[in-house]
């Protein structure tokens, strides 16, 4: 197939719309069942991406759930501790491989955002990946290749139509990549920075203590921003992104956004989260809403008289900021990644708040001194790798 026509583009009024090769060839991705858009297949080329990357670097499977051309979630395959798997609502599954395991993890860091979303494996897709994925709220999925029975299962999605793409794992792209903005095209050399233990650098702080998990959660964290939406920071723990902040102009907007999503994935781990009186009928969407408004600020939206009443059995009694603080405490030996200098010492001052004890950031900053300082004080770990990894 050397030419795909899609429905439209990026919104309905952008037509025609369609995929192809400029030099003739033939499309690295095969249509295995559905119909991909536009965006769908952005996410799943960058997602294709980066869980070839994160395998490559851990020598572990992976998978990311991706939204909107930036990872909702991403993670490799380690097994799930018994609270992991309740607070990813997979318990209840009779088996888990390591691949499944990736994709609960990726799309648990944060469920709010991965609905609807377009998933990415890095290895064939197995029966239990897919049946996983079967009941859950997604888009499409494209990966290396499909078990029979896990093919099948996927087909049956969305009344047939849910979206299946098996990629050329041998496809290598050209070393330079276009695209074209008002009409201007332009040209670069692709970002091919190998991210591993050689990439992250060299650390900068008196604290040079840094266990291999946390190496590994660092290049998670990093890999992840070479295909997030910059600019970007991204919160690792045991294997997995825990909180990412993509697309803002302030850096430390995008530490405060990664970390309050690292605080909600934390939070709910929390027994009174996890006891919350459900009504029977409460779907996994529902209950991933009805949590997310109740450990945040408009936790009266599910707590007011003639609302809670719709959700739990009796009403829960209000998560108050002190006992929230209690409980971020136990969060610790956290890993963040940047993808641009830390400017000012209060990205740090906001990383601690969440438990973060290592950092990769390029570093470069006039204020490199003050960073440094402050992760001095809170004897964190902090590695300057010299390379942004901005990506527009």
């Amino acid at each position: 197939m050397k030419e795909l026509e899609l429905k439209y583009g990026c919104n309905p009024n952008q037509k025609p719309s369609r995929v192809f090769m400029e030099n003739g060839g033939e499309l690295p991705f095969e249509v295995l069942n559905g119909k991909p858009g536009y965006i769908n297949l952005l996410d799943a080329f960058n997602g294709w991406q980066l869980v070839r990357e994160l395998k490559a670097s851990t020598g572990l499977c992976a998978a990311a759930s991706f939204k909107h051309v930036s990872p909702a979630g991403a993670a490799v395959g380690l097994p799930l501790s018994e609270t992991e798997a309740k607070i990813y609502w997979v318990d209840d599954l009779k088996s888990l491989s390591p691949l499944a395991c990736a994709y609960a993890r990726a799309r648990g860091a944060d469920r709010m955002s991965s609905y609807g979303d377009f998933i990415s494996l890095s290895d064939e897709c197995d029966a239990d990946t897919a049946n996983l994925i079967k009941r859950e709220v997604s888009d499409g999925i494209i990966a290396p290749g499909y078990s029979d029975e896990a093919l099948e299962i996927l087909k049956e999605k969305k009344k047939g139509n849910y979206c299946v793409l098996r990629i050329d794992p041998a496809y290598v792209p050209g070393e330079k990549e276009t695209k074209q903005v008002f009409g201007v095209t332009f040209e670069q050399g692709r970002n091919n920075a190998v991210i591993d233990e050689k990439f992250l650098g060299e650390i900068v702080t008196k604290n040079k203590d840094l266990p291999d998990s946390a190496k590994r959660d660092l290049m998670i964290s990093l890999i992840v921003l070479k295909y997030t939406q910059s600019n970007s920071v991204a919160y690792a723990k045991g294997g997995q992104a825990i909180g990412i902040g993509a697309g803002q102009q302030s850096r430390i907007h995008c530490t405060r956004l990664a970390g309050q999503k690292a605080d909600n994935w934390f939070l709910r781990q929390c027994p009174k989260v996890m006891e919350l009186p459900f009504l029977d009928e409460i779907k996994r969407a529902e209950r991933d809403n009805a949590i997310d408004v109740y450990i945040g600020n408009e936790y009266e939206d599910v707590l007011r008289d003639g609302a809670w009443e719709k959700i739990f059995k009796t009403k829960p009694s209000v998560f108050t900021e002190d006992e929230k603080r209690e409980w971020l405490n136990n969060n610790t030996d956290v890993a963040l990644g940047s993808d641009a200098f830390f400017p000012f010492g209060d990205n740090v001052e906001r990383a601690k708040k969440s438990g973060v004890r290592y950092i990769a950031q390029p570093g470069g900053s006039i204020r490199d001194d003050n960073v440094i300082e402050t992760a001095d004080k809170y004897g964190m770990v902090m590695y300057f790798t010299g390379l942004r990894l901005f990506h527009h």
